[in-house]
């Protein structure tokens, strides 16, 4: 737990894996933001030492990806507490309707790596309520900002008082797209997870208003928080070139999708990592079968000879 820590006034950062959760608050009134994938140990254990048996007023999600959902339940029921969502996601989260699936043909190092991630839906069930606009529980001094691109859903929060921001995946702070980036977990201020971003130009003017909060504390899904100089100039800078990938499934074409959940996914981009692996495996099976062929002709040979 030693990379577990405060980084402003009433906000404890924990890793989750590849995803930070949030704890805002003190031990007389708390809550906790996005959960991880299975960490729910790590969680609870965190929670326990900073604010005692205190259960969290509510359960936040910035939206229902499986990496910031994935302990909501198991928490949910620990601490009997309701998850809040936006009204967008909760098709997402109640069993309704899955995410369209990720886009590796984006390019970069987490594209790739998602091939082999098993997505899993996520359905809350009881335990999901609608975020209210205004009035959040638990989250005195905090303004809820829709955040839409990354997801129809996505939020992030905001105090206006230190000018602290918790992003989720509107941007990260790591760059996802390299390899070294991963590695090394140098900070600097990215765009959203391209492999997962379903609609370019939401997710544009999203990070063009979490940049004009002129936030002094970037708190995101991904990577180390930043604060001071450091995160205002790259949230501008983001904000002032941020690119979408030069192709991919999402890039001309966003989803559409309401309250029940997607209503149009665009067809696939073509893969040409998909194509090559197809066309190594027909190779290889065209190649192994000349191998048995011949096999089998040098033993029937053997076979007469033998006779």
């Amino acid at each position: 737990m030693n990379d577990i820590r405060q980084i402003a006034p009433g906000v404890v950062r924990i890793p989750t894996g590849i995803s930070n959760a949030y704890l805002v608050g003190s031990s007389k009134q708390w809550v906790l933001i996005d959960t991880g994938t299975d960490h729910a140990k790590t969680i609870i254990e965190a929670a326990e030492e900073r604010f005692g048996d205190t259960s969290p007023e509510v359960i936040y999600l910035t939206h229902g990806h499986f990496d910031h959902s994935g302990s909501a339940a198991t928490l949910s029921d620990y601490w009997n507490v309701p998850v809040l969502a936006h009204p967008l996601e909760l098709p997402f989260l109640d069993g309704r309707a899955s995410y369209p699936p990720p886009d590796p043909t984006v390019g970069g190092f987490m594209s790739q790596m998602i091939r082999i991630v098993p997505i899993k839906k996520v359905n809350l069930g009881g335990r999901l309520r609608a975020m209210p606009a205004r009035r959040l529980p638990g989250l005195n001094g905090w303004d809820v900002v829709h955040t839409p691109g990354h997801t129809p859903g996505h939020v992030s929060f905001f105090r206006r008082a230190d000018r602290a921001l918790i992003a989720g995946d509107a941007f990260t702070t790591i760059n996802q797209d390299r390899f070294i980036g991963m590695i090394t977990k140098r900070s600097e201020v990215c765009r959203p997870p391209a492999y997962y971003t379903i609609d370019w130009d939401d997710a544009q003017e999203s990070v063009r208003k979490l940049a004009s909060l002129r936030p002094n504390l970037l708190a995101a899904g991904h990577g180390e928080p930043m604060s001071g100089r450091p995160a205002l100039d790259g949230l501008r800078e983001l904000a002032e070139d941020i690119q979408a990938p030069d192709h991919g499934r999402y890039v001309s074409q966003p989803v559409v999708s309401d309250e029940d959940g997607v209503a149009y996914v665009p067809p696939p981009a073509p893969d040409p990592v998909k194509r090559a692996a197809t066309g190594f495996a027909l190779g290889g099976g065209a190649l192994g079968m000349a191998i048995y062929l011949r096999r089998k002709r040098q033993r029937s040979n053997w076979e007469r000879y033998a006779a």
